[in-house]
């Protein structure tokens, strides 16, 4: 037995010892490749690196490259003689962006901004996520399928023929609910600057709601069912299995996109409010992407540099709105993204 133990003891040391040798034979093989030249790496791993170009080259290009043109913002800009041969403008190079506060547009272009930013956030994020949990509390499938489709396709139209459609039901001698609205109760929906936010809005919902629900869907996808199976058990209802389980679920997407959507809370997309204003709702469609559009495009003498002030504006607002909000979900909830 004592001898059979030392045999055991013989063959059992040298195996550990084969281990470590092998294991520090790796670790040292690790800080070789380490420290191998880049040009190697790259020579075994090129194909990565060629996936990698061209998505690099378009974001260096549409994305870090026009920011040359921000300098616009702090100049007294003259055609004739470029951008860097330019004057600096007054106040420091901050007169464009002092121009644009006291400007007497600028309390109405903000007010309105926030008003269609905070109405959409509001009420596109709910109705996206009650049709993502109807849609997965679905039993019929072609039923499913079929509501999936009506709801995505109108994020598909162009902004133009969208905005076309609703001047056309909208209408208040020939459309099929504005007549009806017009001569009956007074109201012309399209021509009310009461009313525009609320069309703005809601006719938004009607386009976005399907392809919004998307990510929703997804995240009610990952739910595990052994929770719901424990809720059945303890008697709980679909509106208590949706409270207490699927909700709770989505809760971190939710915060990221309402975080996400807070760096676009100034920059609302100018095409289709200006598609829908008229000299009627002018005082509640006029927001500061229009304004912006129409000083430096359509102005009979473009003003490119307070244009180009009013944009460094809207994206320095984004950048702390997002952080503001990223920092208050991270101390609350802990949901944040950074």
């Amino acid at each position: 037995m004592n001898s059979g133990k030392k045999v055991l003891y013989i063959y059992f040391f040298p195996s550990v010892c084969n281990d470590e040798k092998k294991e520090k034979g790796e670790v040292d093989e690790l800080q070789i490749q380490k420290k191998g030249s880049f040009t190697k790496y790259f020579s075994s791993h090129w194909q990565l690196y060629l996936m990698m170009a061209l998505p690099l080259s378009v974001l260096l290009i549409f994305s870090y490259g026009p920011m040359y043109g921000i300098i616009l913002a702090f100049k007294n800009y003259k055609v004739s003689m470029g951008i860097w041969n330019s004057p600096w403008a007054d106040h420091y190079g901050f007169n464009n962006f002092i121009r644009f506060f006291n400007n007497y547009n600028f309390k109405e272009c903000l007010r309105n901004t926030l008003v269609v930013s905070i109405y959409s956030m509001v009420v596109s994020i709910p109705c996206s996520i009650f049709l993502a949990i109807s849609l997965n509390y679905t039993k019929n499938v072609l039923f499913k399928k079929t509501a999936q489709l009506i709801t995505y396709c109108p994020y598909f139209i162009s902004t133009i023929v969208f905005v076309g459609i609703i001047n056309i039901i909208m209408d208040n001698r020939t459309g099929v609910v504005g007549s009806i609205l017009y001569n009956h109760f007074g109201i012309n929906v399209l021509g009310s600057a009461g009313l525009f936010p609320s069309l703005y809005v809601w006719s938004g919902v009607w386009q976005g709601i399907g392809f919004g629900a998307i990510i929703y869907i997804a995240a009610l996808a990952g739910v595990d069912m052994e929770q719901h199976e424990a809720a059945i058990i303890d008697g709980a209802t679909l509106l208590q299995r949706i409270r207490f389980v699927d909700i709770p679920a989505i809760i971190p997407t939710v915060v990221i996109m309402m975080i996400l959507n807070m760096g676009s809370l100034l920059n609302v997309g100018y095409e289709k409010v200006l598609a829908m204003q008229n000299q009627n709702n002018l005082a509640a469609s006029e927001i500061i992407t229009t304004y912006s559009y129409k000083v430096s495009l359509v102005s009979t003498f473009p003003d490119y540099p307070y244009s180009t002030a009013i944009g460094l504006f809207q994206s320095l607002v984004g950048l702390f709105l997002i952080l503001a909000a990223n920092k208050i979900a991270n101390k609350v909830s802990g949901n944040g993204f950074m």
